[in-house]
């Protein structure tokens, strides 16, 4: 039995026992829903005269129709931020992070605003905005790409000194290659 088709089972339930003059309690008390659908559902079903034992229990499609819930509706409330849009949309665009955003606020505009406000909103900017990728192109050994990072020390086996190092990478752009090396400066 689908979902929709035990909802009007239930109700049609509860219409039959109203008929027989249960109460509401009594009703409730069967598990069969409870005291504030039932509430509901006497008033729908005195206005429609579903309760008149004389008259048969309209059908499913009709009971549905009367008996449609409305859907709820999420009302948003407004940012706190929506004032400063422009700004936050500006910062966020040059890549200043949004801990750095709420501080700026807080200092230059006395927001009050909480840091989660601000990490909200940047989400719904981002959401709006899609992250574009550009691939750049380039002809064989015309440009490699170098970084120097902290390596580990070392200790010298001769020695004993211990000595930081660097690891040098260099990547060629068009085909990827990749070149890496130790260095000790």
């Amino acid at each position: 039995m689908t979902d929709r088709r035990f909802e009007m089972y239930q109700y049609r339930q509860a219409l039959v026992r109203m008929r027989q003059g249960e109460s509401d309690r009594q009703i409730n008390a069967t598990g069969l829903m409870g005291r504030r659908t039932l509430g509901t559902l006497r008033k729908q079903a005195e206005e429609q005269g579903w309760l008149d034992p004389t008259r048969s229990l309209p059908p499913d499609h009709e009971l549905a129709a009367v008996l449609q819930r409305p859907k709820p509706t999420h009302i948003q409330a407004q940012s706190s931020l929506e004032p400063y849009r422009s700004l936050v949309e500006k910062w966020s665009t040059e890549g200043i992070d949004g801990t750095t955003i709420h501080a700026a606020l807080k200092r230059r505009h006395q927001y009050t605003g909480s840091y989660s406000s601000v990490r909200r909103f940047l989400q719904s900017l981002a959401e709006k905005t899609p992250r574009v990728a550009t691939v750049l192109e380039f002809a064989p050994g015309n440009v490699a790409q170098v970084d120097l990072g902290k390596g580990p020390q070392i200790i010298d086996v001769h020695t004993g000194e211990i000595f930081k190092t660097w690891v040098f990478v260099m990547v060629l752009a068009w085909s990827r290659h990749q070149y890496a090396e130790l260095v000790r400066d």
